[in-house]
């Protein structure tokens, strides 16, 4: 383990089994550090493998991490939350198990941290001296505590500390909601990110955390001096920690250090009808003037016949265009669009996203997002969740549709996206297309619907009531 990222997990003083786990390493490539805290619960056993199913998704799906983070976590929630869903039903002793988990994952090339959350573990950054959490506590006490409706010390000791709305495995997929919490933030030189379960932080404050991460110590350090904290308030839970620091050194800029021997300029002084300047020498001041009387007419005579052309070519140009009564076409409609990089990078990650779920955030795709060729969903199956404001605009004189849906594609969700003034904003077939809180301005056509039928053949049916409804507010399920 390198000396930047440092992972503990202890059982505790009042359980005989540990359902944590936790991962704390760099990836193959060397680029990313990779830093997740998972909490299982369920029963005995059932918790521990639910922890030890997501350890190893997530662990699968982050080896070849390139391009956009954020949605590759998500992917990896996916994945992992299918394939406890799938052990629950064929184990009925874990019947009921799940976890919960923080996962994060820090780029310190460019001192970035990208972060996916689910559940009750947390997610601090550490930063001069304070300690700010991050994630949110996905329960009912956790919505109190951070609405400000209790105290940290009234959450800890409320009843219902340790029941918790959101876990992977609660359901069959985590695809169609907002289940999963996301984001991204500046990770400084000096910054520490703590990741730990419920154990710590059912029983040890903020204040007491803070202290311990304050002084310089080593991660390791930090980490068993915090294990150790929670055992001395009872260890009432499996108590688990990941720490990661980014150890380049800070920027520091050093104040310009003065001239020792330096005058300070002496002003410069104007007398009389004289004024100097630093380049006018005496024998420049006593040589004759020159007239430039006849230079200065010539100049005025070109100026003048220089006016005259332009005024007699701006009355003939006006006098062509009235004349013009079918003005010509822009030429350059004539000529094949080219994509612009947001279109190309958001064609990209539609082709080369390997799970069932797309998150797109407003800090990778700026609104609004200009489409000058329609966009081709070529999967069987995928889910587009915009992550912030997200609005796709037609390009001026763009006549098609702004996302075509392949003809062997089966369900295509968009949710929380708005599209603008398309002709037509969507293209599928076969009801292949779900929509969630999605807005349509100034669209001809929201949505096209096209039915393949087979050719020589009786087709019977007809159109059910549409599954789509119009709400004045988004919907939160």
């Amino acid at each position: 383990m390198s000396d930047n990222i440092f992972g503990i997990t202890d059982t505790g003083r009042q359980r005989k089994n540990n359902e944590d786990a936790f991962i704390a390493e760099q990836s193959p490539d060397g680029r990313y550090i990779i830093a997740c805290v998972i909490d299982g619960v369920g029963g005995y056993t059932g918790g521990e493998i639910a922890a030890s199913i997501a350890r190893e998704m997530i662990l699968q799906r982050l080896v070849n991490l390139s391009g956009e983070v954020i949605p590759v976590l998500t992917g990896a929630f996916a994945e992992a939350n299918e394939k406890i869903w799938e052990e629950r039903h064929v184990v009925k002793e874990h019947s009921k198990m799940a976890c919960v988990v923080t996962l994060a994952v820090v780029d310190l090339s460019s001192n970035q941290c990208y972060y996916a959350h689910l559940g009750d573990t947390r997610l601090y950054l550490f930063r001069d001296g304070s300690l700010v959490k991050i994630s949110h506590d996905q329960s009912f006490v956790g919505f109190l505590e951070d609405s400000g409706r209790l105290s940290e010390s009234e959450a800890m000791n409320h009843p219902k500390r340790n029941e918790i709305d959101k876990a992977l495995g609660f359901q069959v997929n985590i695809i169609n909601g907002d289940e999963i919490e996301t984001g991204q933030s500046p990770f400084l030189p000096g910054d520490m990110l703590l990741l730990c379960s419920d154990g710590l932080t059912d029983v040890v404050n903020k204040a007491t955390i803070t202290a311990t991460m304050t002084g310089g110590s080593s991660l390791k350090t930090i980490g068993n001096k915090l294990i150790d904290a929670a055992n001395n308030e009872g260890g009432k839970d499996n108590i688990t920690v990941v720490l990661v620091k980014n150890d380049k050194e800070k920027q520091q800029h050093a104040a310009t250090k003065p001239l020792e021997n330096a005058q300070p300029e002496k002003p410069k002084i104007i007398t009389g009808q004289r004024r100097h300047t630093p380049t006018t020498s005496a024998i420049a001041e006593r040589a004759p003037r020159k007239s430039y009387k006849g230079w200065a007419i010539l100049l005025l005579v070109l100026v003048i016949g220089l006016a005259a052309v332009c005024l007699w070519q701006y009355v003939n140009y006006g006098n062509k265009q009235e004349n013009d009564v079918s003005p010509k076409k822009d030429s350059v409609a004539n000529v094949p669009r080219q994509r612009n990089p947001q279109e190309i990078k958001l064609q990209k990650v539609i082709d080369q996203n390997k799970g069932k779920i797309l998150v797109l955030s407003d800090t990778a795709f700026k609104s609004p997002v200009i489409i000058s060729q329609s966009i081709l969903i070529g999967r069987d199956s995928l889910y587009i969740k915009a992550k912030g404001n997200i609005t796709f605009q037609s390009d001026t004189g763009f006549k098609h549709p702004a996302f075509v849906l392949a003809s062997h594609t089966k369900i295509v969700q968009f949710d929380s996206v708005s599209f603008q003034s398309f002709n037509v904003a969507i293209s599928g077939h076969d009801q292949a297309l779900q929509l969630k809180n999605v807005r349509f301005r100034d669209c001809k056509i929201p949505v096209l619907n096209t039915y393949a039928f087979p050719g020589k053949k009786y087709i019977s049916g007809g159109f059910n009531t549409p599954a789509f409804r119009a709400d004045s507010i988004p919907k939160t399920k």
